[in-house]
């Protein structure tokens, strides 16, 4: 009687698809948890820290009458031409934020720049953040597109939004080493110890070897939207 009835639940079981666990892991998706990335994929902005408190200018210095804090927003005002330095130095960092542009859109993200008179692109190293297909724009060098190191390391083109829409870039510099990712596209990975001497504008380019400093915003003429600053130290 009893090796009846476990036949019939045996037999019920198979007909509503609950067959052998072995066979039915077989044709399941790998779960989310068995892959390497999912944690990060999860939960993006662990560890990460807020460089903006969505309110007020506290912990930024520098040309404070170029930028204001507008409903969550960090907002480089039109005709800017100053910088706004973090408090803090970073050193090794992932650095998450997302931008918008008018057109002409014209701004930069300096890293592991000292506070200067001079642009962090000659005294750090500027990440530039550009409005690439404004017609006055197309006969620069390769290197001073958006998300190029600028005037020293050119990014791939083509990867951002229309103007007026919301840009998603991450900076990941470890060393020498600095990537750069726009809208989930990696569109520059470059060692800055391959690269040589770099002079425009009149300067020379002396931070390109840096491996500490302060991040900043680099003003130059235009109204820049900036939000979700967010920074996760690497060490």
């Amino acid at each position: 009687m009893a090796r009846s009835f476990y036949f019939i639940i045996v037999t019920l079981l198979i007909g509503m698809g609950c067959s052998d666990p072995a066979k039915q892991n077989a044709r399941d998706p790998e779960p989310a948890s068995a892959h390497p990335d999912a944690a990060v994929q999860m939960a993006p902005d662990e560890g990460f820290v807020s460089l903006f408190n969505g309110h007020s200018l506290d912990g930024w210095q520098g040309r404070m009458e170029d930028y204001e804090a507008v409903d969550g927003l960090l907002i480089c005002k039109q005709g800017a031409r100053g910088d706004l330095y973090t408090d803090r130095e970073y050193n090794d960092f992932i650095l998450r934020l997302e931008y918008r542009l008018e057109a002409g859109g014209n701004n930069g993200i300096g890293i592991r720049s000292p506070i200067s008179t001079l642009p962090p692109a000659v005294t750090g190293l500027e990440i530039q953040i550009l409005d690439d297909n404004y017609t006055e724009y197309q006969g620069l060098e390769p290197a001073q597109f958006n998300g190029s190191v600028y005037g020293a390391a050119a990014a791939k083109r083509g990867h951002m939004n229309p103007t007026g829409e919301w840009n998603a870039m991450e900076i990941k510099a470890i060393g020498s080493h600095i990537r750069v990712t726009l809208n989930g596209t990696l569109i520059l990975d470059v060692d800055m110890d391959t690269v040589g001497p770099v002079h425009m504008h009149g300067h020379d380019y002396v931070g390109l070897h840096n491996k500490t400093g302060h991040i900043a915003l680099c003003g130059h003429h235009h109204r820049v939207e900036f939000r979700n600053l967010r920074i996760k130290e690497l060490r």
